[in-house]
Parts: C-alpha cells; sequence; structure tokens
C-alpha cells in the first residue's frame, strides 16, 4: 500500500495546523512548523489567495485523513461505514477513527504517535483482552483492555513515551494503569472529547457532492 515517506513536518506546514506527528518533538522548540509556521514549497510564504468551497473541504479531508495517517481509500471505507450508521455521519466518522487500535495506544500514551503506534501493533507489542492483535485499524469496543505484552514492558520507547503522557493527558472515556502498562476503554468518545479543530460536517459535504 502507497504510503506518504516524505517530511511529516510538511503535512503540518500544508495544513496551516499542528497534527503533532512526530510525538515529544512536536512540544519542543524544535518543532518545525512553530519555527517556519507558512506552507512549504519555494511559494510558501506568499499570501494565500481565495480558496474555493470545493477546496475548503478537501483540505479539511486531507487534514483529517492525514492526523490518523490513513490511505484514501481506507478513509474513504471508514466514511462509508460512517455513512451507514444511525446518527450524525460526522460524528460517526470520528469516533470510528478514534476507536481505532493505533490511536487508542497512543492516546493511552504508550506510543508518542500514531506512526509509532503502527508500528509497535503490527510488531506484536500489545494485547487485547489478553489476545494479540497485530492490526492497527481493529476497532477497540468498550469494556476493551488493551495491555503491553509482558516480553514487551522493557522497551525504552514504550517507556518514554509513558513518561512523557503528561503532556497530552488521557482522554476522559481511557483509564491508564501505568505501573502495569495497561488500559482500558470505559466509553465511546463523545463530540466533544475529540479536541483538535475538525469541522467534519465538510468531508460529509466534500462526499455527498
Amino acid at each position: 500500500m502507497a504510503r506518504y515517506r516524505g517530511s511529516v513536518c510538511r503535512i503540518c506546514r500544508r495544513e496551516n495546523l499542528k497534527l503533532f506527528l512526530k510525538g515529544d518533538r512536536c512540544y519542543s522548540d524544535k518543532c518545525a512548523f512553530d519555527r517556519r509556521g507558512y506552507a512549504p514549497g519555494d511559494h510558501g510564504q506568499r499570501r494565500r489567495g481565495k480558496t474555493s468551497d470545493y477546496g475548503i473541504q478537501l483540505r479539511e479531508k486531507q487534514k483529517v485523513k492525514r492526523m490518523y495517517g490513513l490511505s484514501e481509500k481506507q478513509f474513504h471505507l471508514f466514511f462509508e461505514r460512517a455513512d451507514s450508521q444511525k446518527g450524525i455521519t460526522g460524528t460517526n466518522l470520528l469516533v470510528m477513527l478514534e476507536r481505532r487500535m493505533d490511536n487508542i495506544i497512543y492516546r493511552l500514551g504508550f506510543v508518542n504517535s500514531r506512526t509509532q503506534g503502527r508500528h509497535f501493533v503490527k510488531h506484536n507489542h500489545f494485547l487485547v483482552n489478553g489476545k494479540k492483535v497485530n492490526i492497527p485499524s481493529y476497532l477497540i469496543k468498550v469494556g476493551d483492555v488493551i495491555e503491553v505484552r509482558e516480553k514487551s514492558k522493557k522497551i525504552q520507547a514504550l517507556s518514554d513515551a509513558l513518561d512523557a503522557v503528561v503532556r497530552r493527558g488521557i482522554p476522559p472515556w481511557l483509564e491508564l494503569e501505568k505501573d502495569t502498562m495497561k488500559g482500558s476503554v470505559t466509553a465511546n468518545p463523545a463530540r466533544e472529547d475529540i479536541t483538535m479543530p475538525i469541522q467534519e460536517q465538510l468531508i460529509v459535504e466534500l462526499y455527498s457532492k
């Protein structure tokens, strides 16, 4: 599957929003978005021209897609599933994205970024309800318990991430047992729990054309 291999800092600058794609570095003075808060490229510092309604909708979709690290096909499939459910399509979409395995372990603080989360999930470092899960897109349910495998608890990157989790905080719908490297889902995320500036209705309008 094709995946973006370039500098992720360019993504934040392109979307004009810090997406926290490089983990702890995004909180330091080395953050490229803070140092160069303009679009990438030779003409990035020029004043941005007027954007059409379609362009605004497209940028919102690209922002959310890149935030969660999905391909175009993956994101579209999530949207179709959200659209087929009862309720508000945009909210359904965000809730499903938040329930992804790679996002859950990022929110719990086991990893510094969703990209790092996908890497550790694929390499069998996590259990869900005592069973091995190595699919980053696996949807976690209320009541599920996620924990680091016993053999993986000595990995320094996991310990460092847990030590830095205080910068982000744990969402109210999750519970973390830091000492045992275990977390659980106590409820589905509510729309107000997703604090990143996302206008999901623009995505719905884009796919409704």
